[in-house]
């Protein structure tokens, strides 16, 4: 009977070992001179979500390219490792809009305190889609600051600002009541 059971055991480690190998590939696509490698290594790496990729996608958010900066920062978000967040709040200062929408995205899958103050001054930025995403990603921190910060964009100029802060406020008020954190939103697409 053990004979039986060894073929499963095998096909298990190879299936990791596949596994191991397919993320160290990918890792290695992360940095290839061609951009659409790049950017779908970047992708899978997100979907993947094996934590030896953090570290790769953090040094992607320093591509020249921003579709590659913006799903590096996403993927990090599904990651959700902490070693990610003070790259992303640096992301936020970033003058590419889409980084800065992608970091606070991610910020908000993660849901660090340590991201509130920053994604607090976001809601400031030049950009609605930016501060649309740094209210949604508020509402997953949550937090005193954060609930007055979210109160004031409920009077941003965009109605999409204005709705994801009333949205962020709701889904704080609900996890209070719950003793749970609001439901997850999808990844946003990039128009």
């Amino acid at each position: 009977m053990a004979d039986e059971r060894q073929p499963a055991e095998t096909t298990e480690s190879v299936g990791e070992a596949k596994q191991a190998d397919h993320v160290d590939y990918l890792i290695e696509l992360l940095f290839n001179p061609d951009l659409q490698f790049r950017w779908k290594a970047a992708e899978a790496l997100g979907e993947i979500r094996d934590p030896r990729a953090v570290e790769p996608l953090i040094q992607a958010l320093q591509d020249p390219f921003e579709d590659v900066t913006w799903i590096a920062a996403q993927s990090l978000g599904k990651i959700r490792d902490p070693r990610a967040v003070e790259p992303l709040v640096k992301a936020l200062e970033s003058p590419d809009k889409w980084l800065r929408q992608g970091a606070a995205w991610a910020l908000g899958k993660i849901a660090d305190p340590r991201a509130a103050e920053p994604l607090i001054r976001l809601l400031k930025d030049p950009k609605a889609d930016v501060r649309k995403n740094a209210a949604w990603a508020l509402g997953k921190i949550g937090g005193e600051k954060v609930v007055v910060a979210l109160q004031e964009a409920k009077n941003d100029p965009d109605p999409k600002v204005q709705q994801a802060a009333t949205e962020a406020l709701s889904s704080l008020e609900k996890a209070k009541a719950a003793g749970a954190k609001p439901a997850e939103a999808p990844v946003p697409p990039k128009p």
